[in-house]
């Protein structure tokens, strides 16, 4: 299929073409033709699956075919409600590019930085408001905001909501947006709260699932490396000697750890930077943008980035820590093999990850194949639950053939094991 099959207007089909973009992803295809007709959406997909332009093409389509408002009384008649900053400004910059051939505004608030900018832009105008939830409150509260015209409302990422805390945001914000309205509903996993609040804001709505809940892409190979928490540092700056990852985003659970794990990679000549919530906006945005353009190598982020970067063609997720939260997970590595790309994940594991290990291989119904032979083995450890029958798959890091000198000492499941050669069999 493609998209001048799902009545899309030809401005948009314009501004699409000169995205590049052609045949419409699984959720798209299945969203658009629901939202054109007006009607409530449940979306339950996995992140990188082409979800912000499912909902993002025909809003701009219903907005722009309404009665046009006078620039001097453009009230907010569309508002699209995201947990980060990151992913907010994703979605604006995916609104302006399939909206550049339309007479539509929007903006994007955020917290983290000052409000002045933001409230000129409000003072103005705008058709399409992308917000946090905590920013959007503050504004409203000082009077800035009103958002009793919106024709249209979306919830996106809800179970991230649900796991930063801002549901209670969430259901404060309904409560000042029109009844009678259209709402879309998004979120990669289902918990009963998530279920629940569905249930109250939605009304008869159609549902969209193009993937199995909480599943990982198959485009993406997955691999784990079992190693001490000591080695984690070399493991990693080992994996980056192979050129041929020529970008990879690294994932920490705290703050700290990642400014020491850009640290350690700048020390051993590797350009790298961090993001987290602890650095400004202008310095998350100027990391993300050398990221992306390729200045900066290794990207080192928490979890508060795994669903707002976008990088084209981001071939290597590396889970340096491995999350608590087994949904995390799934998030984390969606950010390599979207839109049916390839991508390779690798996490590394030490003893006391284990039972994250295990969560995480229950949740996505499957065992990740395990990768012995490298320089850093964890020491006198059982994997007999790890290791699945056949795991020929495993995708081999293309620095192994750097191997170690003391091969007797280092590889093998045991210090002083046999050597192995290649990769098990099962």
């Amino acid at each position: 299929m493609k998209f001048e099959e799902l009545n899309i207007i030809a401005p948009i089909l314009k501004a699409l073409a000169h995205e590049g973009y052609t045949a419409p992803t699984p959720i798209q295809e299945q969203a658009i033709p629901i939202v054109l007709t007006g009607n409530d959406l449940l979306g339950c997909a996995q992140t990188g699956t082409g979800k912000t332009a499912a909902f993002a093409i025909p809003i701009l389509q219903l907005l722009s075919d309404r009665t046009p408002v006078a620039k001097s009384a453009r009230p907010i008649r569309n508002l699209i409600l995201t947990p980060t900053r990151e992913l907010a400004i994703q979605i604006g910059e995916s609104f302006a590019a399939y909206g550049k051939n339309l007479h539509l505004k929007h903006t994007v608030i955020f917290g983290g930085v000052p409000q002045g900018a933001q409230v000129r832009a409000l003072q103005h105008g705008v058709d399409i408001l992308i917000a946090t939830p905590g920013r959007l409150l503050d504004l409203i509260n000082q009077g800035f905001i009103d958002l009793s015209k919106v024709e249209i409302f979306v919830l996106d990422e809800a179970d991230r909501m649900l796991d930063m805390g801002f549901i209670n945001d969430v259901k404060k914000l309904i409560t000042k947006i029109p009844t009678k309205r259209q709402t879309l509903f998004f979120s990669a996993t289902m918990p009963t709260e998530i279920q629940h609040l569905s249930a109250t804001i939605l009304k008869n709505p159609q549902k969209v699932e193009v993937t199995p809940i909480s599943s990982t892409a198959d485009t993406i190979q997955q691999a784990v490396f079992f190693v001490e928490k000591k080695d984690k540092r070399n493991l990693l700056q080992f994996l980056l000697k192979d050129k041929k990852i020529v970008s990879a985003l690294v994932f920490t659970s705290m703050k700290h750890g990642a400014d020491k794990v850009v640290k350690d990679l700048q020390a051993a000549d590797i350009k790298a930077e961090a993001i987290h919530g602890n650095k400004s906006q202008a310095a998350r945005q100027r990391a993300l943008g050398n990221f992306k353009s390729g200045t900066t190598r290794v990207l080192v982020a928490t979890d508060i980035a795994a669903r707002g970067i976008d990088v084209d063609n981001l071939s290597h997720v590396i889970n340096y820590e491995l999350p608590n939260v087994p949904e995390t997970y799934v998030h984390r590595i969606g950010r390599t093999g979207r839109a049916g790309a390839s991508g390779i994940a690798y996490s590394f594991c030490n003893e006391e990850e284990k039972e994250y290990l295990r969560d995480i291989q229950k949740l996505i119904g499957k065992t990740l194949p395990v990768i012995l032979e490298h320089p850093y083995p964890m020491a006198n450890t059982s994997l007999e639950k790890f290791i699945p029958p056949k795991f020929n798959n495993a995708p081999k890091p293309q620095g192994a053939s750097a191997k170690p000198k003391q091969k007797k000492k280092y590889w093998g499941n045991k210090p002083g094991g046999k050597p192995k050669s290649g990769y098990p069999k099962g």
